[in-house]
This record gives C-alpha cells, sequence and structure tokens, in this order.
C-alpha cells in the first residue's frame, strides 16, 4: 500500500512538472513600445534565369537559394515560398549605402523570367510580360505599405551586387516604378538642363565614383576607370537609361547621378498615379 501511495504521488508530481513546461512563460502583451520598426529594411528584386517549374524546384528543395516571394509568368501570380518574418537566402555578398549581408534585413521577390543569352550580335535580355509586372507592382506596394521601406531601399540584385549579378535587368521597368510612386525618379527638365553642361565639360573617373558610392553603390574610389568601376556604371545605367549601359561615362550618365543627388533633384510621384502632373521632391535618406 505504501509502495502505490508513492508511485501516484511521483506520478502526480511529474504530471505538475511536465504541465508547467508545457505552459511556458506567461507573457503579458498589454503594452507595445512605439519605438520600433520593421526587421525588413529593403526589398531585393530579382529574376530567376529559369522557367517557372525549374525556379520553383530550386527555391523550395535544396539549393542553398530562397526567396520570400516567385512570381510567376504565365499565369502571373505571386507565391509566398518564406515567411516575411524569416530570413531567406536571396542577396547572398551583398552591400548598399553602407549596409552589408542583406538577407538579414530585406525582402526578397523573385520574377520568373530567362534573364539574357550571348549571342553573335551581344546580350539579349528577355522582357516581361505586361501581367507580370502588374502583380510585381501589386506585390510591391502591399509589402511596401506592411513595413514601411523606404523607396530608395527597393532596388535590384544588381545594385546590391554589381558585375556578379545583372537582375533584373535592363529591361525591367524601373519606371513604371517610379510612375506608380513607389520609387523616386531624377527629375527629366533638370537632367536634361545639366547634360548639356556635362556634354561642355565631362567629370573625371574620382567624380563618378564618389557620385555612384553616395548613392548607394560598393565601388573603388582609385581615380581609375577600372572594370568595377563600369561594373557599377553599368548597373546603374540599366536602371535609369536601360537604352545603353554600356558601363561608360558620358554626360546623360553624369547629368542623372548629379541631379538625383541634389537638393529637389529626385521626385516621388506620391499619389501612386503616373497621371499625376507634378511629382513632389523627394529627399532621399542616402
Amino acid at each position: 500500500m505504501h509502495s502505490s501511495l508513492m508511485k501516484t504521488l511521483l506520478g502526480a508530481t511529474l504530471a505538475l512538472l511536465l504541465s508547467a513546461c508545457a505552459t511556458g512563460p506567461h507573457i503579458d502583451r498589454s503594452y507595445t513600445s512605439e519605438n520600433q520598426d520593421s526587421r525588413a529594411l529593403f526589398l531585393v528584386l530579382h529574376y530567376t534565369v529559369i522557367d517557372w517549374e525549374k525556379s520553383l524546384r530550386v527555391l523550395t528543395t535544396g539549393g542553398q537559394v530562397s526567396s520570400h516571394y516567385l512570381v510567376r509568368d504565365e499565369p502571373a501570380r505571386s507565391y509566398l515560398l518564406v515567411d516575411e518574418n524569416r530570413r531567406a537566402w536571396h542577396a547572398g555578398p551583398s552591400f548598399w549605402a553602407g549596409h552589408t549581408h542583406l538577407n538579414a534585413s530585406s525582402i526578397g521577390i523573385e520574377i520568373v523570367n530567362a534573364g539574357y543569352v550571348d549571342g553573335p550580335n551581344g546580350r539579349v535580355y528577355a522582357t516581361f510580360p505586361e501581367a507580370q509586372v502588374n502583380e510585381v507592382v501589386a506585390l510591391v506596394k502591399d509589402i511596401v505599405a506592411r513595413h514601411q521601406i523606404r523607396p530608395e531601399r527597393i532596388i535590384g540584385h544588381a545594385d546590391i551586387a554589381p558585375g556578379r549579378k545583372q537582375d533584373p535587368g535592363p529591361n525591367f521597368p524601373w519606371k513604371r516604378l517610379a510612375d506608380e510612386g513607389i520609387i523616386p525618379w531624377p527629375d527629366a527638365a533638370q537632367v536634361q538642363v545639366k547634360q548639356l553642361q556635362f556634354e561642355a565639360q565631362m567629370p573625371d573617373a574620382t567624380w563618378f565614383q564618389d557620385k555612384l558610392a553616395r548613392v548607394g553603390y560598393n565601388l573603388p574610389r582609385n581615380g581609375e576607370m577600372d572594370a568595377m568601376t563600369r561594373d557599377v556604371l553599368s548597373t546603374f545605367q540599366m536602371k535609369y537609361r536601360p537604352s545603353d549601359y554600356a558601363g561608360l561615362p558620358d554626360a546623360e550618365t553624369a547629368a542623372l547621378l548629379e541631379v538625383m543627388l541634389s537638393p529637389g533633384g529626385l521626385l516621388l510621384n506620391a499619389s501612386g498615379s503616373a497621371a499625376t502632373p507634378k511629382p513632389k521632391p523627394y529627399t532621399s535618406r542616402w
């Protein structure tokens, strides 16, 4: 009888201990601090270089690469692959405006697109279907609204890894994002005036390196138009002047850089409508 009682007491004690462990700490969630923001500081856009089926397989299985979202081409649809509160493996070695290892502080969107092919007439990039672009725009707006990501922190993979990466490429419609009020854009009227000035006297390599670094790119400051500097120039041109992204310094590229880094030079369509006649000046925090 004594042994049976001891076993009963021991079992009850054990049950109580297990119950206590299962309930965990008693957390009171009555208070919320005002001093906080999202862990997602950046939004990075990519293309996959492969078709839908392969893209889905690579991004969801053992390929050591992932993204938060995958935007299909046909039909145009967004798929959540990694919860936004978790880190996806999409940025790799990366740098933007003093920030490194952007996997930890970004949301990644992969867009199904064939990328480019090198042929006898040079490199040819694939286009993006209109329906897919519309889907990307809607997805970006949704993410930005929820995380309050700053407009100048909506960037491409090429921006954070110039030379090593080219996506989303020169056919991605960054200007469409500007027309939708998502990212700021250099004032075309000011660019035209500055371009005439730079045609009379072009700045040197040091000037270009300084301006590109102020935008956010990682590049040497050696005063030489070396391969890395040309890669960064090409990346910048793909985004803001996709008609010519040879990576060579010219008056138009200089004007774009000068205007976007000058007070009142960047404009942001605050209404999110391309029909707005007068976008507001945007003060970037580069």
